[in-house]
Parts: C-alpha cells; structure tokens; sequence
C-alpha cells in the first residue's frame, strides 16, 4: 500500500463545499441575523468578522442566539449581563427557565431519542415517548422522596439510558446533578460526593468493561457508610445484579421508581439556578466542584452543537467517554437540538479494534467525538476503517483532550474518510464547551484548531499581559461567558475560584493553556503551562515534543519531563511506549533524539529516554505530567496522585523507582 504523502502544518485538507456552507446551521444563524431589526450594525459577510462582532458586543450575540433558538422562560430577559466583571458575571438575572423543557421540545415520534449500546448486550433505541414518560415517572417519584430544588442528587452510574433519565428528571425539578462514573474508586468519589453532600445516589452493582464483569457492589457500600447525608439509594441493575442480592442501606430498585406514570412538569428556575457540579481531575489535591447553571449551559450548548458543530434534527451524535468526563455532559446537549444522542457504555475496541467503527457504520453516526488518543491509536495499530465499514452519514469527527498532531490527520483522511469535517477542539470542565474549537463554514488545516468560539473572547497573552498573534501565549478570556461556573461548592468567599483563573491577570480567564493564535485566527495548543519546559531559559510546551517524537513508527505514547528546579541541574528525561514488540536500541534513541533536534527544538534534546509499558494517565486520558514532575522531584507517592484517580495507577511503579535514584535518601 502506498505511503500516504506528508503534509505540513497550516496545509489545507478539507474545503466546504458552497452547498455545504449554505445547509449548515452557522449559514442560517448569520443570514438571520442580517435579516432581522435588530441586526448588527456592519454587515458580517464571513466567520471571523463574525467572531469580532459576538465578543466586542457579547450582550446583542447571546441575546441573537437566545432569539434565534427560541427560549422559553418566565420573566424578564432585561438587563442581559446585570454585572461584566470576572469573576461575578451576572447573566440574565430576571430570567426563569428549565434544560429539561428545552430538550422535550424536540420530542417526535419520527426519530430515537437516544441509541445505545452496552458490552455484551442488544442496542436498544429510545423513542422520545418512551424517554418523556420515564424522566416524568422518576421526577415524581423524587418529589415522593421530598427531593427538592437546590438538592444535590449523585450518580455511580455507567452511560446507559437510565443515567440520561435520572439527569433529565434532576433538572425538570431543580435538583443537582454531579456524576461519577464507576470505574472510579472509592476514595475518588468521596473526595468529590462529601463537598456537596447528596441526598440521593444513584448506583450499579456492576458494570462490563472490555468483556470482563467489575463488581461495584462493595464500593457503593463504602459510599453509603461515608455518606451520611444520603437518605436513598437508587438501584440500578447491572449484570451481576440477578445472581447475588445486594443488600444496600435504603435501597430502592430502579423499576420501582418509574413504575407509576406522570404528568411531565418542569420548574422553570432562575437563569442562574446550579445544573450540575462537575470536578477537576483531582490527581492531587481535593477536586474542585464547579457549578454551571440551567441558563448559561442551554444557551452555550445550543450555540457550541448547533453553530460550531453544525448539529441539525435527525443528526446522530456519539461522544466517546464516560459519565465522569465532560463530554457526556455536552453530548446530552444534543437533546437540545433535536439530534438524537448515542451512548456506547464499554471498551471501544472490544471484541475488535473494528467495533465502534462497524457500531457507528451500522447505526448511522452523523457526528462522532473522542479523545485524540482514540485517533492515534488507531493511526499506530494500522486500522483503516474504511477498508471494512461504509460511513456515509458520517459528516464530522471532534477529537478533544490532547492536541492532535498532524499525522492523525492525515490518518484520519486517508484512512477513515476522505471527505470529513475533523475538528480539533479544546475546552475543559471548567466551561463545558470550547474556547477554540470549530465552524462548519471553516476549512481544516493541518495541525491547527480552526477558530475561537462565537461569544468567546479568546487570545494569547504574553507576559506582560499583552495580546499576542503569531507567538506562543497564555490562552485567556478577557470577556465573560455565560457558561462559566457559577462558583465553587464549598468556596463560600470565592477565594479558590479567583486562584484557580484570575491570579496571573486580574479580571482576565487564564485557562492554563500554551497557545498560537495564527493571523488566519486558527490556533495551535501546545499543552499545560504548569507543565512546560524552561530549558536553559527557553520555554517549549510539552506537546511539541509528543508531537514529533510520537511521528516516529515505533513510538506508541511519549511524556517528557522538566526537572530544573530551585537550582538543580537540569535534567529532561523522555519516557516512551514502544509498539509490541519494539526495542529502545541505541539507533532507535539516535532516531528520537535527531527528530528532536531538527524538527522541534536542539535545546531540548532529551538527557536521558527510558522505555515504560505506559504513560500515567488520569480517569479522562490525560497525561499526568505534572504528578510525575512532582514524584520525580522527591514527593511522597501518596501525595502526587491518589490512584483511584488513575486509569492505569502501576504505571507510577516504574517512575517511583526512578524517583529513588534520583532523589536518594540521606
């Protein structure tokens, strides 16, 4: 087979179409707005004057997409932003309204409302009937248990059809939702569940992950010993749930709880009333319980899946991750949209690296999201999807989490589908949606994230605090966005909230985040600037080192460590995976270093390059660079990073040892 041809950052791989600019959702928001009274005052006549328009004059954009999309709420929509500082953005104070009713606004008999698939189990499909009458069964029955607006409702739940219910039925009545996903210990979820001290949790006995059964029963056991303010437990069966009893404190049975049929009814809240709390990763340290509200996550959702990522009614979307990431989060806005969402509860190669693909091909996935790892593993195990699976609907692929080096791309064309929307997009937990992401109206380059998001004031900032174009920066928000949390749970004076964004630049979002803003208005990420290399003086990020060294064919996963600290001599160690089989030789180390020196940076060429079996890595998939920068420096094991919070938590042994040498005791 023919080696496909290298290709350069900034190279255009994929043009819409005018016909494809002209069905997209973007084309139909920006004629609308030319169209309607109060239209902006210049005329917008691409994407980027666009852009210009929604963050210099933030109230009229989100108030178009509030008209645009039609939101139904109580009261008034006056004044938009009652305060603009950051932090204390205070949107739509007047203004009541539900998530929940916005997504059954959509319900039809002509479309699932939901497709899913669990390991070893038939896919099953939701209508939107079915999906109204359960979300309206179990809010009554939460009610019945004097659940009430205001109080915090846990899930240890797996992404199946009931998680999404519990979610919707939470929001119909004000409850807030926080969700653990139960490939998580115990001590994990505790760090997150005592802050807000629940009333209810939601569990599974058991779950099946990449054919095998892992038993929960004995975790949600020691949840309910630590978790006094939980009065009920709700049972969800999982496979093992029929061959042992499960004897749980306050257990009620999930068909108990939606058996008796409901009215539907949904409080409208004020705009700013909590949604849900989602969490850091808490690798070290408490996690922090972000709060984002009914109000500013319908309306950044609506405008993130529908202008950014074009969802249109009848679309399929499928985000790959659990219910401790993120994206289920966003994945669940789809409902918003009138798209139907997929859920895929299991190991996506299981019982073949072909699955998901073959699942997407066969269900007629319009929209598919994943963390960019999931692209390049299939790149490194040779998959060429489109040898074995049609994919016609299939209009876009979103890869998030890590940046996403040009070889994926390239894979992704030549061996997925020639003509595809591949996005890259970077956001966080912290928003819920992205700060530079994508347009369908864009072409896709390279290497490059193709714009900021509409209403989203994104730059690089240098040291100075000055904005900066063409040079690596601190990304920053230096307007507000109404999906930016509310607060911290448990920060009563805001004081970590401040830490955690505003330090660096009063009144300005520091996101932690390398960035290159291009003249064209792409950007490139180049990973945490907690974790960057200051190698005699001059600053890299560490995803330009992955970016060339993971290029080699040999080369599995990578991370690379600065060690100069307070003094010491510098020391940068590089960590590889190698391919099954592979060999860390003298000639392959010469290979690793000479594509350092000439393709990234001569300055920083590693000192020393181990072979490891993996790469630490948190729940959601990110490399723990900062943990190991920690651990290498001499800090206790216990202190980086509690395993519990790890996907692969022996992968530390080896850096442990390492520690050991280099830091021997007295």
């Amino acid at each position: 087979m023919e080696t496909p041809r290298a290709i350069g950052e900034g190279e255009v791989l994929w043009q819409p179409t005018p016909q494809q600019v002209h069905a997209s959702r973007l084309a139909a928001f920006q004629a609308w707005l030319q169209s309607r009274p109060a239209r902006p005052e210049a005329p917008l006549p691409d994407y980027a004057a666009l852009w210009q328009w929604s963050v210099a004059d933030i109230e009229s954009f989100w108030d178009s997409v509030w008209d645009f999309f039609d939101l139904q709420a109580d009261g008034s929509r006056h004044p938009v932003l009652a305060a603009s500082t950051m932090p204390g953005a205070d949107w739509y104070p007047n203004a009541r309204l539900n998530y929940a009713e916005h997504v059954f606004r959509n319900a039809t008999p002509e479309r699932p409302a939901l497709i899913a698939r669990g390991e070893g189990e038939p896919t099953r499909e939701v209508s939107w009937a079915e999906l109204q009458r359960d979300t309206a069964a179990l809010a009554a029955r939460l009610r019945q248990c004097g659940i009430a607006p205001g109080d915090r409702v846990a899930s240890y739940l797996p992404n199946r059809v009931e998680t999404v219910v519990a979610f919707l039925a939470c929001a119909s009545l004000g409850a807030v939702w926080s969700s653990c996903a139960p490939d998580m210990g115990a001590s994990v979820v505790l760090d997150r569940l005592r802050q807000i001290e629940p009333r209810l949790l939601l569990a599974t006995d058991s779950t099946h992950y990449n054919g095998k059964v892992q038993d929960r029963a004995a975790v949600v056991e020691e949840l309910l010993r630590e978790l006094p303010s939980v009065q009920a437990v709700l049972h969800v069966d999982g496979p093992l749930a029929a061959q042992r009893p499960v004897r749980w404190r306050d257990r009620m049975p999930w068909s108990a709880a939606i058996e008796n049929e409901a009215e539907p009814v949904y409080t409208r809240l004020p705009f700013g009333h909590p949604l849900w709390i989602v969490y850091s990763s808490g690798t070290t340290g408490m996690p922090k319980a972000m709060v984002h509200g009914h109000g500013g996550i319908v309306l950044t959702h609506l405008k993130t899946l529908v202008l950014q990522q074009d969802l249109r009614p009848g679309d399929r979307m499928l985000f790959l991750g659990s219910t401790g990431w993120i994206v289920w989060n966003l994945q669940l806005g789809a409902l918003l949209t009138g798209a139907s969402i997929v859920l895929y509860d299991g190991h996506p190669a299981w019982p073949d690296p072909q699955a998901l693909w073959r699942f997407m091909g066969q269900h007629g996935v319009t929209q598919f999201g994943c963390g960019a790892a999931f692209l390049i593993n299939g790149m490194k195990d040779g998959l060429r999807p489109r040898d074995f699976v049609p994919l016609p609907a299939l209009r876009a692929v979103f890869s998030t989490g890590s940046p996403l080096p040009i070889d994926a791309y390239r894979w992704v064309y030549d061996a997925v589908k020639p003509d595809l929307w591949l996005a890259s997009i970077s956001g966080g937990t912290d928003i819920a949606s992205g700060f530079v992401a994508c347009a369908p109206t864009l072409p896709v380059t390279a290497g490059e994230i193709q714009c900021a998001e509409l209403g989203v004031a994104a730059c690089a900032f240098d040291e100075a605090g000055q904005a900066v174009v063409g040079e690596v920066g601190e990304l920053v928000i230096t307007r507000p966005m109404p999906s930016m949390p509310l607060f911290f749970w448990g920060d009563p004076d805001g004081r970590r909230y401040r830490e955690s964004y505003f330090e660096t630049f009063p009144g300005v979002w520091r996101h932690g985040d390398w960035i290159r803003f291009t003249p064209r208005g792409t950007s490139v990420i180049y990973g945490r600037s907690d974790s960057t290399i200051n190698r005699f003086g001059i600053r890299m990020g560490t995803a330009e080192i992955y970016r060339v060294v993971e290029a080699l064919p040999e080369i599995r996963d990578s991370l690379v460590i600065d060690l100069e600290y307070l003094g010491r001599p510098s020391y940068l160690p590089l960590f590889v995976v190698l391919k099954p089989g592979g060999v860390l030789d003298e000639a392959l180390k010469a290979r690793i270093v000479q594509q350092i020196r000439t393709q990234a940076s001569a300055r920083h060429v590693p000192d020393e390059i181990f072979a490891v079996e993996e790469i630490p890595r948190t729940l959601t998939g990110k490399k723990m660079e900062v943990p190991v920068r920690k651990l290498l420096l001499g800090m206790a094991r216990d202190q980086v990073a509690s395993a519990d919070a790890m996907a692969n938590p022996a992968s530390m042994d080896f850096f442990v040892e390492l520690a050991g040498r280099l830091n021997p005791s007295p």
